[in-house]
């Protein structure tokens, strides 16, 4: 799930570009895509385990693998666009993520599955990161707003849409595919990308040509992978101690980046993330603030339609209507959040973690007080709620969190704010997962899912209580001419 901001890399032509609306219709279809994927197993997952069998484990997996290995490979399949050509990655990235997509349809075992599942999230991080570089080359100052105000209704849209299509996919069980046309469906997208892509995306490369950072992206991986793995596959096992001592491990192995990324830095290379970034307080909060939001809404994203289909009994498709409400309240949340974010920035976000609060703590109380008589409609207002809250969060967060960063500085931090957005998401996938199964604890009664998505919404509740404070770290409103360092 890519992210944006407005404000243009200092390479970029000054002219428009003559199939620019074609171009970005291709562009926002990848993001479509991405979206799409990072939310449909979530919707599909019980389906894929009644048919493929495996573990709760590998249920977390089917969403940690692709969001993980995206978060791991982000920066660097930027980096990748500057040096051989943005065109030329976007569709490798394109026709590999397509490739994968088709071997995930015909996957024959859980085990086989995650891994192309791994596969799709690494050439998604070739193909995302280039959307920023094409806008950006391929509109003038007069029309570059109106193209980056596409982005959040599609891509809002396009994450709560995702379930709702899973469930009627797996429903309509069209030809007889179940659960693998999810998977399907991307083939004619990627497909039309691929056929369109190469006469409307502009070949130009940037000025500026930059070095990959192979070392930086191995710790980075190895780092994210220490933290993820053991989370996931923890409770399963019964929290043996190498499960801990991965997760220790790997705070010695970030130190150890972020000495490499300055070494790297001073001997004149180009580092995977500046470590100049870091100095500005309103995007090292930002960081922390991304991850910990998309850490709520992706992991809460899973369990809801966990506890619906397994804890409720209604089927992929009831499943996927059940988000329908935060479908509409991001809808109606991103029409308030547009003219609230241009005239008061910061306080969008600060006002949309309030109304995120609000409808955490009502879908809690609903559940607390309905017990085993909780319905999927008794939880919709809760729900829209919380939508309205997160789209109103989404609006301005890219631009408000790098209003500091210097021009030619812009590339880094937008890919490493992306990359750890898919971090956020692998995280959430693994820490509230794991919690709703442990809370479970092998039971399968309606009673023992109310109590695990008791347990859930608490802890969301408090995730959400720190993200509130930690809007107070961003500066008020994003400032496009801005120096460095505010």
């Amino acid at each position: 799930m890519t992210q944006i901001s407005t404000r243009p890399p200092a390479d970029a032509p000054p002219g428009p570009h003559r199939w620019r609306w074609a171009a970005l219709a291709v562009i926002l279809c990848a993001e479509v895509m991405d979206m799409l994927d990072a939310t449909v197993t979530n919707i599909a997952a019980p389906s894929i385990r009644a048919d493929l069998g495996g573990s709760y484990a590998s249920l977390q997996w089917l969403g940690a693998a692709y969001t993980l290995t995206m978060a791991i490979g982000l920066i660097t399949g930027g980096r990748l666009g500057d040096v051989h050509g943005r065109r030329r990655m976007f569709l490798l990235g394109a026709a590999g993520f397509t490739a994968a997509s088709l071997a995930c349809a015909l996957a024959p075992s859980p085990g086989l599955l995650i891994g192309f599942r791994a596969a799709q999230g690494l050439f998604g991080a070739l193909l995302l990161p280039q959307g920023l570089g094409l806008i950006t080359e391929m509109f003038d100052e007069s029309t570059r707003a109106a193209a980056f105000g596409l982005f959040g209704p599609v891509l809002g849209l396009s994450a709560v849409a995702g379930p709702v299509l899973a469930g009627w996919l797996v429903e309509a069980d069209l030809f007889g595919t179940g659960w693998r046309m999810i998977f399907l469906i991307n083939l004619p997208l990627g497909l039309a990308m691929l056929a369109i892509g190469p006469w409307v995306l502009p070949a130009g490369r940037p000025a500026v040509r930059t070095r990959l950072d192979p070392g930086g992206a191995l710790l980075a991986a190895l780092g994210s992978l220490l933290v993820i793995h053991p989370l996931v596959q923890g409770r399963e096992l019964g929290w043996p101690g190498w499960t801990f001592a991965m997760m220790a491990a790997a705070l010695p192995v970030f130190a150890l980046f972020a000495w490499y990324e300055r070494r790297v830095l001073r001997s004149g290379g180009d580092p995977l993330v500046s470590p100049e970034l870091f100095r500005n307080r309103a995007f090292s909060g930002g960081l922390v603030f991304g991850a910990l939001f998309f850490a709520a809404m992706i992991g809460f994203n899973l369990v809801l339609g966990l506890f619906v289909q397994l804890g409720l009994g209604h089927s992929a498709l009831g499943a996927g209507l059940a988000s329908m409400s935060w479908a509409v309240g991001m809808a109606l949340g991103f029409g308030v959040a547009q003219g609230l974010a241009r005239r008061h920035g910061r306080l969008s976000m600060q006002v949309g973690t309030l109304v995120m609060i609000a409808g955490t703590a009502g879908a809690y109380a609903t559940a607390h007080w309905s017990g085993a008589d909780v319905t999927v409609w008794r939880l919709v207002p809760a729900l829209a709620a919380i939508g309205v809250g997160a789209s109103m969060v989404m609006a301005p967060f890219f631009d408000i969190v790098l209003a500091g960063v210097r021009p030619e500085q812009t590339g880094s931090a937008s890919g490493s704010l992306t990359a750890v957005q898919q971090f956020g998401g692998a995280l959430g996938i693994a820490l509230l997962g794991t919690l709703f199964f442990d809370a479970l604890g092998g039971r399968t009664g309606r009673t023992a899912f109310v109590g695990a998505l008791e347990l859930t919404l608490l802890t969301e509740l408090a995730v959400m209580v720190l993200i509130a404070g930690l809007t107070f770290l961003l500066p008020r409103r994003a400032r496009p001419e801005g120096p460095a360092g505010h």
